[in-house]
């Protein structure tokens, strides 16, 4: 019988941290443990208690013995008036903490570490699909201190050897997502008419079993070592059938109303709402040939599926080979 392979997962009680680990303690090839911020009970399986994430964080115990590191843990919001300068905490979390643990990892043997990064790193908007080839346009913090952790990662492979599998989801949507896909979800349940029924940009979004299937690809496919994917559903959609889909998902009307975006861009462009301008109407499409070419890895779901699982809690699938 072959050898389990042990993996420590950080992140391991986020929203995409949890959806890992249950895949992962699901399939047998895999001896699972993970780290956690807090010391608090947890029976799912082996937990090592590290405190906050920063660069003396110390890993040791927690790394003994790991032939892989999935790191998920991250600093994704700064609260407005926090803090001065918000990519400071940014960087705190994502780019000292992530280098601290990766250059502790290489010490203690650890073979490749598989860090979830984001699409921001290549930016917003764009009106060709992005690439891994693209030079890096981040325009906002997170995306910031996400970039430049990639960039510490690289320099521990080149000091040590380890290797270092970087992945950039766009939005992620699955059952209970927080942000702005659940801000999506609440207006819809709510019924409240939106003026989003005639906007014509593309964008890509990933599931989150796809983006799971992916991490798990990248950790066991020997071509994926050193390599940097970018990740989706392979279905681009507008936001006015994004938004019609989630809501047969959910059995619920749309209510979307047909106004023309350039009002609805002026609007917010009044309100200072640039960010949210993007994101409504702007396109970011993402090509993934290079999963698919490298690694034979095509998303195992379609988006119609990926948000049925959202709403169907009996649902519990595995994505796993």
């Amino acid at each position: 019988m072959k050898e389990k392979t042990n993996v420590l997962v950080t992140g391991a009680t986020g929203f995409i941290g949890k959806s890992v680990l249950s895949h992962l303690l699901g399939c047998e090839r895999f001896n699972v443990e993970v780290a956690l911020r807090s010391n608090y009970y947890f029976d799912l399986c082996k937990a090592y208690f590290v405190g906050d994430i920063n660069k003396d964080t110390f890993w040791l115990e927690a790394l003994t013995n790991q032939s892989l590191v999935i790191h998920i843990a991250a600093r994704a919001h700064v609260m407005k008036g926090e803090i001065l300068d918000p990519l400071i905490e940014y960087r705190r979390v994502n780019v000292d903490g992530t280098y601290n643990l990766a250059r502790q990892a290489a010490a203690a043997g650890v073979k490749r570490f598989v860090f979830i990064s984001s699409i921001g790193v290549n930016g917003s908007v764009n009106t060709n699909p992005f690439t891994e080839s693209d030079d890096p346009s981040p325009t906002k913090p997170y995306a910031q201190s996400k970039l430049e952790a990639e960039q510490r990662l690289w320099d521990v492979y080149r000091d040590t050897g380890m290797e270092i599998v970087i992945i950039r989801p766009p939005l992620v949507y699955g059952p209970s997502a927080p942000g702005n896909f659940g801000r999506l979800v609440s207006l819809v349940e709510k019924g409240i008419p939106m003026p989003f029924g005639a906007i014509y940009n593309r964008r890509s979004y990933i599931a989150l079993d796809n983006l799971v299937h992916l991490i798990i690809t990248c950790m066991e496919n020997p071509a994926a070592a050193n390599q940097i994917f970018l990740a989706s559903d392979g279905d681009d959609l507008s936001t006015t059938e994004f938004l019609r889909r989630v809501a047969f998902a959910m059995g619920k009307p749309s209510r979307l109303i047909s106004v023309p975006s350039f009002l609805l861009m002026l609007g917010t462009a009044i309100l200072g709402k640039r960010d949210l301008s993007q994101r409504l109407f702007g396109s970011l499409q993402i090509d993934i040939s290079k999963a698919r070419n490298l690694l034979g890895w095509e998303p195992p779901i379609s988006v119609d599926e990926g948000l049925r699982r959202c709403f169907d809690k009996s649902d519990s699938k595995e994505v796993t080979n």
